[in-house]
């Protein structure tokens, strides 16, 4: 119950006195919230089908038991709410919002398609005139390159070497490719179709080189979103996962069984369909992982690593602080029972493995806190150095006047601690005298008790 909600209630309902019941109660839709009205104000309430109903016909006729609402006042109110709700839901962290992720890793995917075949066609395009070519470079970026550096082939030379093994990095490939093209079968192409074809070709560059970037952007923001999941299974496959399922909230949402088979929907219901084999991996197959673990111990890797990717995903997801330190610790657990189904080797528990990866978090956060102070303390000793010094000649005096100062000083702190000895001496002394005289009263009343005891025992003899 809400501060706003108890003062409502509290001004617009009857008191009740302590020690009486209540004439009235209180109809209320949610039980636990009407237990906690009733315990912290003392009002009765009442939860069950017919205060649903009644609620019901409040909502439908709400617009009738207010005077002053007009007709579409409540239309706006509920247009309103729903808008606020949605920038509720919108606004999260800058930082964390796992869309840019989603849309970062379609673009990625995109771009290796568009990549791949604009290559093929500067590789077509390019080789009616330098067919050789192909077989000497066989990667599409640095393909490109060449065909970008030669222009055209019967103007290379041996002076073209350095530049081809900058770009190729093999100086016997660059021989070849020069000797090639004094012997090329290629027709010749007029000017203006190199050109096209140079252009084409630096397009392809600079897709490639926009792709890296993206590739980086994408680490980064998989780094800040989703660390431990990153750490496990790396950037590009936690992303794929990541706009597979929609959003990060969603993925941990998903149990481990339905993460192993993310990506391979249409072969799942064809199998329940049909009544065959279902898949044992989706998009986790592109993990190193399961391309380390022996074809039958594949469906029990896929199993193991979406049990630890459910749980990355999950940390990531709830989690207050971003660290990769539970991530490192599952993909040690994974790599431990690669090697159980190798060799043998019996790996950690997974509770032992948790408070190692917590213990070490904690650690992590003492020693930044730590770092704090030091970081205040070094400000304040650069702000005390750097305050003008003196002249010499009026430090001089300075530290002549302080000079006389601190021995008066200290003459003065010697009688002051000489009169605080012979004052202690004399408050020992009293305290020992006290002490004596205590003890003497303790000793004569003890005597006197003694006495006492025996009067009575001759007086009760002689009776």
């Amino acid at each position: 119950m809400t501060d706003e909600l108890r003062s409502f209630l509290e001004l617009n309902l009857p008191k009740v006195k302590e020690g009486k019941k209540s004439k009235f109660s209180l109809g209320v839709a949610e039980p636990k919230l009407g237990s906690h009205i009733s315990e912290t104000t003392k009002i009765t309430c009442q939860s069950g089908e017919f205060v649903l109903e009644l609620l019901r016909g409040v909502r439908l006729h709400f617009d009738k038991f207010i005077k002053d609402l007009k007709p579409g006042d409540l239309e706006k109110a509920q247009l309103g709410l729903a808008h606020s709700y949605s920038r509720a839901k919108v606004k999260f962290n800058v930082n964390r919002v796992d869309n840019m992720v989603i849309q970062a890793i379609f673009l990625l995917d995109t771009l290796d398609k568009d990549i791949n075949s604009f290559s093929m066609r500067v590789r077509e395009w390019y080789s009616w005139h330098f067919p050789e070519l192909v077989k000497i470079v066989n990667d599409n970026y640095l393909y490109a390159r060449v065909a970008k550096l030669i222009e055209d082939k019967s103007k290379l030379s041996e002076e073209h070497i350095p530049a081809l093994t900058e770009i190729l990095g093999d100086e016997d490939k660059a021989k070849e490719t020069v000797e090639a093209g004094k012997a090329s079968m290629g027709q010749d192409l007029t000017p203006v179709d190199l050109i096209n074809v140079q252009l084409f070709a630096q397009r392809v560059m600079d897709l490639a080189e926009y792709r890296k970037n993206l590739y980086d952007y994408l680490v980064t923001k998989m780094n800040d979103i989703a660390p431990n999941l990153a750490s496990l299974i790396g950037e590009v496959v936690g992303a794929r996962l990541i706009s597979h399922a929609g959003s990060l909230t969603n993925l941990a949402k998903c149990p481990s069984s339905t993460l192993q088979i993310l990506g391979a929907e249409k072969a799942l219901f064809r199998a329940l369909k049909t009544r065959g084999n279902t898949p044992k991996y989706g998009l986790i197959f592109h993990s190193s992982f399961i391309g380390r673990a022996s074809a039958k111990n594949k469906g029990r890797m896929a199993r193991y690593l979406a049990n630890k990717c459910s749980i990355a995903s999950r940390i990531d997801c709830f989690g207050e602080r971003g660290t990769t330190v539970f991530g490192e610790k599952l993909r040690e657990q994974v790599e431990e029972r690669l090697e159980f189904y190798d060799k043998g080797v019996a790996p950690r528990k997974n509770i032992d493995v948790m408070k190692s990866a917590i213990e070490t978090t904690q650690n992590k956060d003492v020693e930044m806190e730590e770092a704090q102070p030091v970081e205040a303390s070094a400000k304040k000793s650069k702000k005390k150095k750097s305050k003008p010094k003196v002249a010499p000649a009026k430090a001089a005096n300075g530290d002549a006047l302080e000079d006389a100062k601190s021995e008066t000083k200290k003459d003065k702190r010697k009688k002051e601690q000489g009169h605080g000895a012979e004052e202690m001496n004399g408050i020992n002394g009293d305290v020992a005298e006290q002490d004596g005289t205590a003890k003497k009263k303790k000793k004569k009343s003890k005597d006197e008790v003694a006495a006492a005891s025996e009067t009575i025992k001759k007086r009760k003899s002689k009776e």
